[in-house]
């Protein structure tokens, strides 16, 4: 079980640098709206761009508290977490928008994955 939460708590970390990091201003399939940034992802859902940095700022603090956990196991629950509140957060922002099941599929992923990091910890 212990290498199950390992990978999942690389896996979580990783998707999140790479949303954030890597590609915040590239086209993706899966990005609300058919927006071709994470900006035009945040207008599309109507929010404001205050609230694109303050929800970056937060899955980065979670992602990094994921990886860290690996050595100081009790980051990991709280990341969890936050984690799966955001993707809540997200999921309800595609239905919002009515965006497909497709575009919504990585949000709801990330939230079964956040779950079960909660189960394996608990």
């Amino acid at each position: 079980m212990q290498t199950l939460l390992l990978i999942l708590q690389i896996i979580l970390a990783l998707g999140i640098y790479n949303v954030w990091l890597v590609r915040p201003h590239r086209a993706t399939e899966y990005r609300g709206g058919g927006a071709n940034s994470l900006r035009a992802e945040f207008t599309a859902y109507g929010l404001p761009v205050w609230m694109m940095y303050a929800v970056g700022g937060i899955k980065l603090l979670v992602a990094t508290g994921l990886i860290v956990g690996i050595w100081i196991p009790m980051l990991i629950p709280i990341s969890a977490i936050v984690l799966g509140v955001m993707m809540l957060g997200a999921i309800f922002m595609h239905v919002k928008i009515k965006d497909s099941l497709k575009q919504t599929a990585p949000a709801i992923g990330m939230l079964v994955m956040s779950l079960a990091v909660i189960i394996l910890v608990m």
